[in-house]
């Protein structure tokens, strides 16, 4: 019900140009390439990667920041996409906020609060190897996914405000 409410805000909200509506449609959807890509290679760490004796026990950064530099390949590989992504997700809410879509705003706002769990929480079990924190990590990543679905769903039905420009 939520979701045909928020379709239904978009189709009647004008102003939004073409420009803006690909912006908003390509940035939403590279999130959620992103977090896909993300969760392929997090799957593969959580299986295969042992995490360094040395990273147990460090605050959140230090654990990001040896994961980066000292960890095993796809340990840094996954931690460097991380912190993209929450580059990206930042951006989205940027994007949002610049064409006045309360919609994606509200949706990218979640999704990057969600990224930032998900990295903190990988931090956390980077650190302490915390099932806890591997589900949190998981979790709200799926939260992340579910934001830029719904974004693309109410981007989908949206058309660009009449007589305005692609510029």
């Amino acid at each position: 019900m939520a979701v045909s409410g928020a379709r239904q805000a978009a189709q009647e909200r004008p102003g939004l140009s073409a420009r803006q509506l690909a912006a908003l449609r390509g940035a939403s959807f590279g999130a959620l390439v992103m977090l896909v890509v993300q969760v392929a290679i997090g799957t593969a760490v959580n299986l295969y990667v042992t995490v360094p004796a040395a990273d147990k026990g460090s605050g959140v950064l230090t654990a990001v920041g040896r994961a980066l530099t000292k960890g095993p390949a796809a340990l840094a590989v996954h931690a460097g996409l991380g912190l993209l992504l929450i580059l990206a997700a930042a951006g989205l809410v940027v994007r949002a906020l610049q064409a006045r879509h309360t919609a994606v705003l509200m949706l990218s706002v979640v999704g990057l609060l969600a990224i930032v769990a998900a990295a903190v929480s990988g931090a956390r079990f980077v650190s302490a190897e915390a099932g806890s924190a591997s589900l949190a990590m998981a979790l709200s990543t799926a939260v992340g996914l579910l934001c830029y679905a719904i974004s693309l769903f109410v981007l989908g039905s949206t058309t660009p405000g009449a007589g305005e420009g692609t510029g």
